[in-house]
């Protein structure tokens, strides 16, 4: 009679140590300009920044009297996206609007 014997051995590797990495964090920059409108830069902030009207308004006030501000922050693919969004929807209205990157 022949018997089968089945050995089972782990190739999971222990260790104490927890080397976790969090993606980077990135603001995008609204800038100000003489040409785009307030109530251009109020409609990006709701429909791109998914700010509310109040907070929109607010943001807006900032860039224009400050020269720019914080639109939001992300993981650099998404503030990536961001920015091409908010430029391709200023091209499309023909407003030079500008927005940056910038690490935290």
């Amino acid at each position: 009679m022949n018997e089968n014997k089945f050995s089972y051995e782990s190739d999971v590797i222990e260790s104490d140590e927890t080397d976790i990495s969090y993606p980077g964090k990135y603001n995008v920059i609204m800038h100000n300009d003489d040409y785009t409108t307030m109530e251009f830069v109020v409609l990006v902030l709701l429909k791109i920044f998914n700010h509310t009207r109040q907070n929109a308004e607010i943001l807006m006030q900032t860039i224009h009297e400050k020269g720019k501000a914080v639109a939001g922050t992300y993981t650099l693919e998404i503030a990536e996206t961001k920015v091409s969004e908010t430029m391709t929807m200023a091209q499309n209205e023909q407003y030079p609007l500008k927005c940056t990157i910038e690490e935290v």
